[in-house]
């Protein structure tokens, strides 16, 4: 009679083990920082791609010299000498998530590349970091900037 009782008792520990183990996709970390804190973050000073990854691909240089204006107005302005790009940025909570938009009106190009909207990962006051996965094939792509 022991040994019944016992046979329930251990599967009860058993999936309670398996359920302990199970985690959290990725994109749903509880790590999320809030609209608010990425706004703040990033409206100060100057910021530089220093990773930008498209489908494992390294695509960084094509970003070298540029020097990013993230504007409490919506406006980014990417200077690099006599070369000037304007476009527009915000961010916004989606299923939960922080969403960082990046919109260029190139229409190819590493500034067309960009122009996502981005799932922030971290973000700091000198650094942000952003994932995109595309909807058309699963490709990842990564972005990070930091502050100059």
């Amino acid at each position: 009679m022991k040994k019944l009782i016992l046979i329930p008792a251990l599967f009860c520990l058993f999936m309670l083990n398996v359920a302990s183990m199970c985690s959290s996709d990725d994109d749903n970390s509880s790590n999320n920082p809030g609209t608010g804190t990425v706004t703040d973050n990033v409206t100060t000073g100057t910021w530089r791609v220093t990773s930008f990854q498209e489908d494992g691909t390294n695509n960084t240089s094509q970003f070298t010299g540029y020097a990013f204006s993230i504007n409490t107005n919506g406006s980014m302005v990417a200077v690099n000498g006599s070369v000037t790009k304007t476009g527009t940025w915000s961010t916004y909570l989606d299923s939960g998530l922080t969403k960082f938009d990046i919109m260029f009106p190139d229409t190819s190009g590493p500034f067309e590349s960009i122009s996502e909207d981005w799932r922030v990962l971290s973000s700091t006051a000198t650094k942000l970091e952003l994932k995109h996965i595309s909807g058309g094939d699963g490709s990842i792509d990564l972005l990070t900037f930091e502050k100059n």
